[in-house]
């Protein structure tokens, strides 16, 4: 499990091992944005995340690996008139 501040809220989800372990002992579990996204049944949507107070390119969501105590603000744009 990692624990993540999404919208200062603290909030816990699992992780998956995509490769054997690297070393004995090590912990090579991971979960990107796109995952994370997965899990919170937001993929689709039109969002936008901010990591750690940095704006993160929806083209980098599979690529940011996600660590324990990571600060997201994720805000999902509505449509509406």
């Amino acid at each position: 499990m990692i624990q993540l501040i999404i919208n200062g809220q603290p909030q816990r989800f699992p992780i998956s091992n995509q490769t054997p372990p690297l070393k004995s002992g090590q912990n090579n579990a991971t979960l990107n944005i796109t995952q994370l996204l997965e899990h919170m049944a937001l993929q689709g949507k039109r969002i936008a995340i901010e990591r750690n107070g940095e704006i993160v390119p929806r083209s980098k969501y599979d690529q940011q690996v996600l660590t324990n105590g990571d600060r997201l603000e994720i805000v999902v744009a509505v449509g509406g008139g």
